[in-house]
């Protein structure tokens, strides 16, 4: 391993001389280097004794208490993900529970003009992951997933939890965000959801078996599906929606792993709110939601939409979480015209 100051390079044998991307803010002693081939590409993660640099008191002023070395990406999952067309890039990531799988309404008309890049989120889909995580977590996994793609820029739609952390990457990322979209989300999320009942479960599962066998099946819709819990998810209950939430929802929902509910009800109990922090984002914005949805209310998404500055909302009336599943046309159609008149948010 080699240093002139500037950047780094590793000489690996029958390989080459390879330099290192990012450029060390310390250097110091090698200790352990791991290499991996993934995806037609050599990839290296090296681990430096840097104790001595950091601790010289030119370095480190008097009365220092902490010593911040930047973000540990080495707590990174690889994340399956669903890549479709090309061109500028889009990130977009799916609520809870969820999965890429379940944004084809976004990205099978998205990809026809921009690439779009829809992971399973740790412990969602098929990034399995054997233990308890925060949210925190998702975070160090998408950047990493960037960083794997060389995305240098992309605009990222979020749904619902999607949404939360498309904001944070905004915060986390500012110059490799150019743009978000968000669906029935917020910065503060609030729900009107009244608590479920036995009978609220039991019709909801027998309404999701049956509409995967049929989900055109009207008497299904009036007698279960109209009794269920999808009544708070949409307002209006057609073929279409439950086609959806056939295909998409109840796959999504088996595959969603205890520890992910874990992580999100924690972060809920916690009283998140990023309100606050919304000022610092300079990319342009649009917000969209349903106008009842029981979830995440459309209140708590305006308030959001208002502390952004940058941002266009749409309301949508009788509508609720998942509205893009209830009116996928009109979404689309709005999703299209923002980005044709916010041209800043895809270069």
């Amino acid at each position: 391993m080699q240093s002139n100051g500037e950047n780094e390079y590793l000489n690996l044998s029958k390989i080459g001389r390879i330099q290192m991307r990012g450029k060390a803010k310390y250097w110091g002693k090698p200790t352990t280097c791991t290499i991996v081939y993934r995806n037609g590409k050599w990839y290296a993660l090296i681990t430096v004794d840097v104790l001595d640099q950091i601790l010289k008191p030119e370095i480190l002023p008097v009365g220092a208490i902490g010593i911040d070395l930047g973000c540990n990406m080495t707590n990174a999952i690889h994340l399956n993900v669903y890549v479709q067309g090309q061109g500028f890039p889009i990130l977009a990531l799916h609520g809870h529970p969820g999965s890429g799988r379940s944004l084809s309404v976004f990205t099978n008309h998205l990809s026809k003009r921009y690439q779009t890049f829809a992971p399973d989120l740790r412990g969602y889909g098929k990034s399995h992951f054997g233990g308890n995580f925060d949210m925190n977590d998702h975070l160090t996994d998408l950047e990493a997933l960037l960083d794997r793609f060389e995305i240098e820029k992309c605009l990222v739609l979020g749904w619902s939890l999607g949404g939360i952390l498309a904001m944070e990457l905004a915060l986390h990322l500012p110059k490799r965000i150019t743009g978000l979209i968000l669906v029935a989300t917020a910065a503060r999320p609030r729900g009107s959801h009244p608590p479920n009942t036995w009978q609220d479960n039991l019709y909801t599962g027998v309404a999701a078996l049956l509409s995967c066998i049929k989900p055109t099946w009207d008497w299904n819709i009036e007698t279960f599906g109209k009794r269920s819990l999808f009544r708070y998810l949409i307002q209006q209950h057609t073929s279409t929606a439950y086609g959806y939430i056939a295909q998409e929802a109840v796959p999504a929902y088996l595959q969603t792993s205890a520890a992910a509910t874990r992580a999100l009800y924690s972060a809920i109990a916690a009283g998140y709110n990023r309100l606050a922090d919304l000022e610092q984002i300079q990319c342009p914005s649009l917000v969209l939601a349903g106008a009842e949805d029981r979830h995440i209310t459309v209140d708590s998404s305006l308030e959001t939409a208002q502390h952004l500055k940058n941002c266009h909302w749409h309301r949508y009336p009788n509508t609720a979480h998942l509205f893009p599943w209830e009116i996928p046309q009109r979404v689309l159609s709005d999703i299209d015209h923002w980005l044709e008149h916010h041209p800043k948010g895809l270069c």
